[in-house]
């Protein structure tokens, strides 16, 4: 997947995702509160393009579960030593959907397993379009929201956030250097649920647009 920002064209080799970034929905999932950002990474292959239409079903797991999450897209190669110099590897903000397996998930992290089953399986990463980042931008005051079937299930603020951006890039730095192309998932508030077959999920952030998939 190709992602096309002011011209310069980027291809996500990574995708770093953030659990429990949201105390509401950290108790929604009865989850314990994270000291630190809980990283995860979902495979180039779960990325869905905002021009198609439909989600596959997962082969595996019973129903997804829909997360709608900030994204970030780096565009410079380093390792930021502080917020100041996170926000300069920032090439683009926008939207996306991190679709989990919530059965899988749960059991998985009762045996103290890895997650990948649950949440890097084909197509579980759909994203709404990249806007070029404004360093004005507000990174702590972003609204973003989602509908499944028309109906209002999620509503969130990156004011909410136990960790900013900036946070997350810098735990991200201590274990790997950031590429150009490399996303981030910076976790879903409260509202999460299960989608069955032929459901309709938009979402939504008057900064970013309106992106919506049928899972076929």
């Amino acid at each position: 997947m190709i992602i096309n920002v002011d011209n310069v064209e980027y291809q996500p080799q990574r995708i770093f995702c953030v659990g429990r970034n949201y105390r509401a929905h950290i108790q929604e999932l009865n989850n314990d509160l994270p000291k630190t950002p809980v990283i995860f990474c979902k495979p180039a292959s779960s990325l869905v393009s905002h021009e198609v239409a439909e989600i596959p079903y997962p082969r595996h797991g019973g129903k997804p579960h829909f997360e709608t999450e900030l994204v970030v897209l780096i565009g410079n190669s380093g390792i930021p030593v502080d917020n100041e110099a996170a926000k300069k590897l920032i090439a683009g903000l926008g939207i996306g959907l991190d679709l989990t397996l919530r059965e899988v998930q749960t059991e998985l992290i009762a045996k103290a397993l890895p997650w990948e089953k649950s949440k890097g399986f084909d197509a579980s990463a759909p994203l709404g379009k990249i806007l070029p980042f404004d360093p004005a931008t507000d990174l702590n005051n972003l609204t973003f929201s989602c509908a499944v079937n028309g109906i209002p299930r999620q509503h969130g603020n990156s004011a909410n956030m136990i960790f900013t951006i900036p946070e997350i890039m810098l735990e991200i730095a201590r274990y790997w250097s950031f590429l150009p192309g490399d996303l981030i998932f910076t976790g879903t508030p409260q509202g999460v649920g299960a989608l069955d077959r032929g459901d309709i999920i938009e979402i939504n952030s008057e900064l970013f647009g309106k992106y919506s998939w049928k899972l076929a």
